[in-house]
């Protein structure tokens, strides 16, 4: 069932809410038309959550991705992150949500290739300001985690593409986020290292971080708790699909 603006999208079974999202548009002026991204989008993302959102090229995924990690303001409606509305805050606490609160992954490892695993990681906690032992306890915990403590100081060209995913995401759970948000984090991998980094978030989400992940592969989005597609810019829920 394909959700309208009046439509809503809830876990009834959570506790605490990451995401709330009402009446999400958001359009775009493309040469003398307006095009839709997203038609008013009613959504709730429960802490500690793990969702797929999957979809067509050109149906809203990454305009609502970037409204998730505070990248973009909606047209319309309201996008809360716990309680602040992303939609209407300062530019300033929105630098301070990106840098501290949401961690990101994407399709390309962004890793600077002169540093190694370690320094990429800790590049990642620049904004944050933390003195230099928290920066060093931070990168040695993140490593560990995706089980790469004994890679510290390789540099990505020495790392296969699965290891060099696992540094990115070391890089983005450094900080302690609140939600992980991923863009088809497994499309330039084969099918053992997609699975390795599945393990790696199923671990992360076990311990209780939000994931929302956007992927085109079915076995990715089969391991997600909730599973949501989108369309023309409308959302619906297909977990029992």
């Amino acid at each position: 069932m394909t959700m309208t603006a009046a439509s809503s999208i809830a876990d009834p079974a959570a506790s605490a809410t990451a995401y709330r999202l009402t009446g999400v548009t958001r359009t775009y002026r493309q040469r003398e038309r307006t095009v839709t991204a997203l038609a008013g989008i009613d959504l709730e993302i429960a802490a500690g959550d793990f969702v797929t959102i999957q979809g067509p090229t050109g149906g809203g995924k990454s305009t609502l991705l970037q409204m998730l990690g505070a990248l973009d303001r909606p047209t319309s409606g309201s996008v809360r992150l716990g309680d602040l509305d992303l939609a209407r805050a300062s530019n300033l606490d929105l630098g301070r949500v990106r840098a501290a609160e949401i961690g990101f992954v994407f399709q390309g490892f962004n890793l600077i290739p002169t540093l190694t695993a370690a320094e990429n990681v800790h590049m990642g906690l620049e904004p944050l300001g933390l003195d230099r032992d928290e920066r060093r306890r931070r990168v040695t915990e993140a490593l560990d985690r995706v089980g790469l403590a004994d890679r510290h100081d390789h540099r990505p060209g020495e790392l296969s593409g699965g290891q060099q995913q696992r540094v990115a995401i070391a890089r983005a759970v450094a900080k302690h986020p609140r939600v992980l948000l991923a863009d088809e984090p497994t499309g330039n991998l084969d099918e053992h290292m997609r699975d390795e980094i599945l393990d790696v978030l199923d671990a992360l989400n076990r311990e209780g971080l939000t994931l929302v992940v956007v992927t085109h592969d079915s076995a990715v989005a089969r391991r997600a708790r909730r599973r949501l597609r989108l369309a023309k810019g409308t959302i619906s829920d297909i977990t029992r699909a």
